[in-house]
């Protein structure tokens, strides 16, 4: 019981904007892996198609890195598809 207290606490003592730095990130690397799935790409692939190293492409796919507005772009290019959308 004090462990799922003590987490409570860590979870509600991170900033909002964090919070959502978070989830926006794991949401862009999930869809990149639904999209990869569905086209039967494997990380090795997709790195290919962007030139760069697995190793990378793997660190993305974590949900932890900070994706650019440049990065984001570059995927949805070799993807063919959008991997976020801004509202009009």
């Amino acid at each position: 019981m004090t462990q799922n207290s003590l987490f409570r606490q860590c979870l509600a003592d991170i900033p909002e904007e964090q919070k959502a730095e978070f989830e926006l990130s794991f949401g862009i690397a999930e869809r990149i892996c639904e999209i990869l799935k569905a086209r039967n790409l494997t990380q090795k692939d997709f790195a290919r198609q962007l030139h760069k190293r697995e190793s990378e492409i793997s660190k993305w796919l974590t949900g932890r890195h900070n994706f650019t507005v440049q990065t984001i772009a570059r995927i949805e290019a070799a993807l063919g598809c959008k991997l976020i959308q801004v509202a009009q």
